[in-house]
């Protein structure tokens, strides 16, 4: 069995595969990534990669997408398979650039919990945003990441590069998850990866926005078995 390695996202810890553990577990030992080392998209890869099994099966949401790109740029032959969870391979726009920061002053001047659940449900399907523990479990994660972890991460991902280029040179088999109604990496991103990357398989989560990890994991879990075992095959 091979070992699987999942990154997390910008204001995540390991509990946001929290739902993910169990249902990949039984086809090999899985890891979760700490993104708190480095500066930099490549610093922070580079200090994943150091952790990490010699070969392993990849997946990432979100920013811990844009970290899968880092690694499969650094490190290739290590992975073995690739998932890309509600995620894009564009760098940052100006305008997301001068939000990102906005938000990161934000964070530091007003409620740094309150500033989390309001993100947090503004990114999530509208069906999901009544769900009073999903929103706490992301204020947890967030507050646990810490304001200096926030601006950490949030220039990190702000001078990431530009990951389309690199999409022809995957050649392991890869999965592009989305939710249907994710507004931060919205499902033409998805499909975009998934053109770029041969042989990818692009699956599309209903009744999902951004947090699709937690918000339907069920569709997610299937997804990645889904993943693992054509992979396998």
């Amino acid at each position: 069995m091979t070992p699987i390695l999942l990154v997390p996202g910008l204001l995540c810890t390991s509990e946001v595969f929290t739902p993910q553990i169990p249902a990949l577990w039984p086809y090999g030992p899985v890891t979760i990534a700490s993104t708190s080392i480095g500066t930099t998209m490549a610093e922070m890869a580079a200090a994943i990669l150091a952790d990490a099994p010699p070969r392993f099966a990849l997946g990432g949401i979100s920013m811990g997408g844009y970290l899968a790109f880092e690694i499969m740029r650094q490190a290739p032959g290590r992975v073995t398979r690739l998932a890309l969870i509600s995620t894009s391979a564009r760098p940052d726009t100006p305008d997301q650039t001068a939000a990102r920061r906005a938000m990161v002053a934000a964070a530091r001047r007003d409620d740094f919990a309150a500033l989390i659940a309001a993100s947090t449900t503004a990114i999530m399907h509208p069906d999901q945003r009544g769900d009073a523990s999903l929103v706490a479990t992301n204020v947890r994660m967030g507050l646990v990441i810490g304001i200096e972890g926030f601006a950490r991460q949030q220039e990190a991902v702000i001078g990431r590069p530009d990951s389309l280029p690199d999409l022809a040179a995957i050649t392991v088999p890869t999965t592009v998850i989305v939710g249907d109604s994710d507004p931060l990496a919205p499902p033409e991103r998805a499909a975009e990866i998934a053109a770029g990357v041969a042989g990818a398989r692009l699956v599309t989560i209903p009744r999902c926005g951004h947090c699709s990890a937690l918000e339907q994991p069920e569709a997610v879990n299937q997804a990645l078995v889904d993943w693992i075992n054509a992979a396998a095959g």
